[in-house]
């Protein structure tokens, strides 16, 4: 089959995957920006409940403010940048799926900042707060991140899990969006809408992107497709 219609098809799926994503985050943001009467009482009877649940914890509110650092935006990219150069180091033959994917996680990071400076909605306003965090509160730059990371790392190393950690991987990083998720809404930092868009982008720019690559590099045999199974390399 000729290359260019296959990667023009490659690039048309990746845009339609794309807008899957786009579509909601982008009717979330004119929610958010009319004032909608039930996303905005349903944002605010989220936060003051789970505020509330925050202050008569103490240790889980230790525990969330250290999660929050940890999971840093620019810590959680760093960390996945640093990891795609290890892997383009010690595989070869797939430099180019890393530099995707450093590209993927990099695009993520840019991309939670536009929407931000976009929307420009304010942080949510918490008598007794129990945190505090600077910037735009839509979407939220650490759900984006997280799950932008987190898939793209997944799809990066896909060709080299066997088959129990093709079931590991996945759920382990599900977890860690979900914990990283409710870490934002339980500190009152972000309403849930902004968390559940992070999210949308996030995964929807991860599996846009690879559905692109892909697409556009199936003839290199050294960059094989993940559904295949495992692939060995020394």
């Amino acid at each position: 089959m000729p290359t260019r219609p296959r990667r023009r098809r490659a690039l048309l799926r990746a845009a339609g995957f794309g807008l899957a994503f786009v579509v909601p985050v982008a009717v979330l943001a004119y929610l958010v920006r009319a004032e909608s009467d039930v996303n905005v009482e349903i944002d605010h009877d989220v936060i003051d409940a789970t505020t509330d649940w925050t202050r008569a914890h103490p240790v889980a509110h230790d525990v969330l403010l250290v999660w929050q650092e940890v999971f840093n935006v620019r810590w959680v990219a760093l960390a996945g940048l640093v990891t795609c150069a290890w892997f383009g180091w010690r595989h070869h033959g797939l430099r180019t799926r890393a530099l995707w994917a450093a590209g993927t996680i990099g695009g993520a990071w840019a991309l939670q900042l536009g929407v931000k400076a976009l929307v420009g909605r304010a942080r949510p306003v918490v008598e007794d707060a129990v945190a505090h965090a600077p910037g735009s509160s839509f979407p939220s730059g650490h759900a984006t991140q997280i799950t932008a990371t987190t898939v793209t790392l997944t799809l990066l190393f896909w060709p080299l899990l066997g088959p129990r950690a093709r079931v590991v991987v996945p759920v382990v990083g599900g977890v860690l969006v979900l914990l990283t998720g409710l870490d934002r809404v339980l500190l009152g930092v972000h309403f849930p809408s902004d968390v559940v868009a992070g999210m949308l982008l996030g995964g929807g720019l991860a599996g846009a992107s690879y559905v692109g690559y892909h697409g556009w590099n199936h003839h290199l045999k050294l960059d094989p497709d993940p559904s295949r199974g495992p692939v060995n390399h020394p």
